[in-house]
């Protein structure tokens, strides 16, 4: 399984941290992307955001990146500090 993480102010508009998506239906990011909205179609806007940032095993990407299964995938709104 590939595990996906929301953090931030995804998490909360989601009220969800955490989804498990099969290998077989994410073999890219582009895919688990596609996979999210199939199911979940109101997060659009958020995940598809030129400001949300994704990783993939703790390594920011962009899309397309190959996935293969334990892979760990991160959504998160941009970080800033002061």
């Amino acid at each position: 399984m590939i595990s996906v993480l929301f953090f931030g102010k995804l998490r909360e508009a989601f009220d969800c941290s955490e989804l498990s998506i099969a290998p077989a239906n994410a073999a890219t990011t582009s895919e688990l992307l596609d996979n999210i909205l199939a199911s979940h179609p109101a997060w659009e806007t958020l995940l598809t955001d030129e400001q949300t940032q994704m990783a993939v095993n703790q390594a920011l990407v962009k899309h397309p990146v190959s996935l293969a299964s334990g892979d760990e995938v991160a959504f998160f709104p941009p970080v800033t500090g002061g």
